[in-house]
């Protein structure tokens, strides 16, 4: 065993889907959301929220700024529990297993303060971390190393104490740059794998 004492999960695509482009594509086509994407910083918007800006505000404000895209922008809010869906079932299983057997699990994630809240509610198991470190309460996400550094401080857990699964390259590449073990996240089968091998979980444990 290398270490590790706690394990620390993203929650988008790691926990829980995250795709608005399949939202997007059902509601107005490929096409149109294609050229949507093009002409409007959506992302950009998504980062305000997730640095603590308001949900509903940030949205209904690039509304404003876009009249002929309007309806189109508002849909982020709408159905924004539809682009942050399925939860992905088998890793919620092996966070589960981790904190039943003593494992302390924390939460790293960029989200926005009203969003998670709306996940809260709707995934239960957002509620079941040792702490939570959310970037819109927090006001900084990642990979910004501030983030990193006040999950150490928060858990007192050093870094080379701390495993953490991501499905963003650069959030890897800065957890490693301060001495994490890390896992990218490219499906739950892997990560539970990864799990076994650091005996974490027993196979059994992991399925």
């Amino acid at each position: 065993m290398s270490g590790i004492q706690a394990v620390v999960f993203d929650i988008g695509n790691v926990l829980l889907e995250w795709d608005p482009i399949r939202v997007y594509d059902a509601a107005i086509g490929a096409e149109r959301r294609r050229a949507l994407f093009a002409e409007v910083d959506l992302e950009g918007m998504n980062e305000e929220i997730d640095l603590g800006a308001d949900f509903k505000e940030t949205v209904f404000a690039k509304a404003e700024e876009h009249p002929d895209w309007a309806n189109e922008i508002r849909l982020w809010y709408t159905r924004w529990m539809d682009m942050a869906s399925p939860a992905i079932a088998r890793t919620v299983r092996v966070k589960d297993a981790l904190r039943a057997k003593g494992v302390p699990v924390f939460a790293l994630s960029n989200f926005g303060i009203a969003t998670f809240e709306l996940a809260e509610k709707h995934y239960p198991f957002l509620s079941s971390f040792d702490q939570r470190f959310i970037s819109g309460y927090l006001r900084m996400s990642k990979p910004d190393p501030r983030i990193y550094e006040a999950v150490e401080c928060g858990t007192g857990i050093t870094s080379s104490a701390l495993l953490f699964t991501d499905d963003r390259p650069e959030n890897i590449a800065t957890a490693r740059a301060r001495g994490w073990h890390c896992h990218l996240f490219d499906g739950a089968a892997g990560f539970a794998e990864r799990l076994v091998a650091e005996e974490l979980l027993t196979e059994t444990e992991a399925v």
